[in-house]
């Protein structure tokens, strides 16, 4: 399983939400909604295909795994400052792609408190979600 996480600044939250000929006063209100919190993409694919369309065998685990994938995320990612705080996932969002995606893609959200603002380096990390691959982990630098 091939593993990837993108940061996403508060300003291309933003710009993914703008229409055309926007106001400055648009960016801002919109600016002010995105920074306080934080936005991760995390992708896993195998053979360039979604974790369900490439790993699942059977009808039960593919049950399995998108209970999983839709409601139980929350439990398997961990957000981790330097001086181990966890920080609490806020929210994630899961959109199936029912077999038309390169990989399957979940958009993560975690306050942004002082705690983090403070680390010199985030944790990210990911439980073994049933496809033998352990504990997955991305060191993130702050600063």
């Amino acid at each position: 399983v091939d593993y990837s996480l993108l940061y996403k600044p508060t300003d291309i939250m933003v710009h993914q939400e703008l229409v055309e000929n926007y106001t400055k006063e648009e960016v801002n209100l919109l600016r002010e909604k995105y920074n306080k919190d934080m936005y991760f993409t995390l992708s896993m694919a195998k053979n360039n295909q979604e974790l369900l369309t490439s790993k699942v065998g059977s009808k039960e685990f593919f049950g399995a795994m998108v209970n999983q994938l839709s409601f139980g995320m929350g439990d398997k990612v961990h957000l981790i400052t330097d001086t181990r705080d966890s920080i609490p996932l806020a929210d994630y969002v899961y959109p199936r792609m029912y077999g038309m995606g390169g990989s399957t893609t979940i958009l993560f959200v975690y306050p942004r408190d002082k705690k983090v603002m403070k680390s010199d380096y985030l944790n990210f990390t990911i439980e073994d979600l049933g496809f033998g691959t352990g504990e997955v982990g991305f060191k993130l630098k702050t600063r």
